[in-house]
């Protein structure tokens, strides 16, 4: 996929062609921006039946922070491999380093979490990534994510 076809909004079927994350571990539902090397806005749906519910707490669900970090590395995957005008085929993009990170709220069933992810820099195979997470406008996460690219 080039930056020059990219049609919005993508789905998660576009989004699978792109990660190679698969329930119940892909933590992106939707991409509604995309700036070719600068921004991309997209969001998850958080529902009642996610796996992590089970035991992150009963009675009390919360979405784990881990998780919410990880829905913010996947979208700067996805800017990331938009962004590339050559096929990305074959390669990986690991998480190498969380920055900074805080939480403000907690993400809870019901919830539609926005993961806006900006490119810092680009440093040879590596990008840096700021990002933020919120629920309603209202910011819930932010970090500063490092992403590696290597070859499966």
């Amino acid at each position: 996929m080039t930056t020059s076809n990219v049609q919005l909004p993508l789905d998660t079927v576009a989004i699978q062609k792109l990660l190679p994350h698969r329930y119940p571990f892909l933590l992106v539902d939707r991409v509604t921006e995309f700036e070719p090397h600068k921004r991309l806005l997209a969001y998850k749906n958080v529902t009642s039946n996610e796996e992590f519910f089970n035991g992150h707490f009963p009675g009390n669900p919360v979405m784990p922070g881990v998780l919410v970090l990880e829905a913010m590395a996947q979208a700067g995957g996805i800017l990331t491999q938009l962004s590339h005008e050559a096929s990305t085929e074959g390669k990986l993009f690991y998480l190498v380093k969380i920055d900074g990170a805080k939480f403000s709220r907690m993400v809870v069933p019901g919830d539609r979490l926005e993961l806006e992810v900006v490119i810092k820099r680009v440093i040879r195979n590596m990008a840096l990534y700021a990002c933020s997470a919120r629920v309603d406008g209202e910011q819930v996460a932010c970090a500063e994510i490092l992403c590696a690219e290597v070859k499966a």
